[in-house]
């Protein structure tokens, strides 16, 4: 009986191990020094205005001109920002007050009107569902300036032209297309048989969504929130070309123009103003940066 001698089995090499380079998984990331460079000139742009932003707050008028970047603790002053908060030109809490209700008006309509939209997108598997979806995407890449002027006459038609409720819709119209968008791409994440076994228990779409769907879409509400937010805030532009003086009403980046628009080489009034008003949404960024990441990633890789 013949037995026949099994031949020994060839290693196969990696093509690594081959041309004698590392491992995959220990290759030297390319560019490094070039990538800490550019960090660090990204950071050095973003801090130094709000490090000038936050000392020269505290500062007199000379020591603003002279030594801008100086921080000398015995010459720091809580005067300019008290005098800031309680001076009747800028009414500060008043804009503070306002904005933060044209923020929470503007959010809660834009989550009714996006999650049903984007419900609807996702699911459909018709042609006309894409055509609406780039509708929506179209939308992203107007520049809100440039259709300003026609707002304009469209809410003088509607008869809302000077009034917060044209303001209020004119915010949440261009809030939409970046808050359908997130919507559409998480909800595709969600598998389908959750609506199906809703379906079999009874519940229609419009209670499918709001009771099974929209409480798994927290990430991404919690991004459209945030984003939505910050927007609106830092918004200039439409409240103050929307909202004349006459209607009586500022947020808080109109109402601290109109302030240092009469005391604009007064720096002990300009600085302390514009801490008021970016110190909110930096802090609020701040704190919620890590839900911003994790709403925008979740709907990037289906499974």
């Amino acid at each position: 009986m013949a037995v026949l001698a099994a031949e020994p089995q060839k290693k196969t090499k990696t093509p690594a191990a081959r041309s004698g380079g590392p491992a995959p998984g220990k290759q030297r990331e390319s560019g490094g020094p070039v990538r800490w460079l550019l960090l660090g000139v990204l950071f050095v742009v973003m801090v130094v205005p709000m490090y000038l932003l936050l000392v020269n707050s505290f500062k007199s008028q000379e020591d603003i001109a002279n030594n801008p970047f100086s921080l000398v603790p015995g010459k720091l002053t809580l005067a300019h920002l008290s005098a800031a908060v309680h001076s009747p030109q800028y009414n500060v809490i008043g804009g503070y007050g306002f904005t933060f209700f044209l923020v929470v008006a503007v959010d809660v309509l834009c989550i009714a009107f996006a999650g049903p939209a984007a419900y609807v997108i996702a699911r459909g598997m018709k042609r006309r569902n894409q055509l609406v979806m780039l509708y929506f995407l179209a939308g992203t890449f107007i520049p809100g300036a440039a259709v300003i002027i026609p707002v304009i006459y469209v809410l003088r038609d509607l008869g809302l032209a000077n009034t917060v409720t044209g303001l209020v819709a004119h915010d949440v119209a261009s809030t939409l297309p970046v808050s359908i968008f997130l919507f559409v791409g998480f909800i595709r994440t969600i598998p389908v048989d959750i609506d199906h076994a809703a379906t079999i228990d009874g519940a229609g779409r419009y209670r499918t969504f709001w009771t099974i769907i929209f409480p798994l879409m927290r990430p991404a509400v919690v991004t459209v929130l945030i984003l939505n937010s910050i927007g609106i805030w830092n918004d200039f532009i439409s409240p103050q070309i929307l909202l004349s003086p006459s209607s009586g009403h500022y947020t808080v980046t109109t109402a601290i123009y109109a302030g240092i628009s009469q005391y604009s080489t007064d720096l002990t009034k300009v600085f302390p103003n514009l801490l008021l008003a970016v110190a909110p949404v930096v802090i609020f960024f701040i704190y919620m940066q890590r839900h911003i990441i994790s709403g925008l990633t979740v709907g990037a890789v289906k499974g």
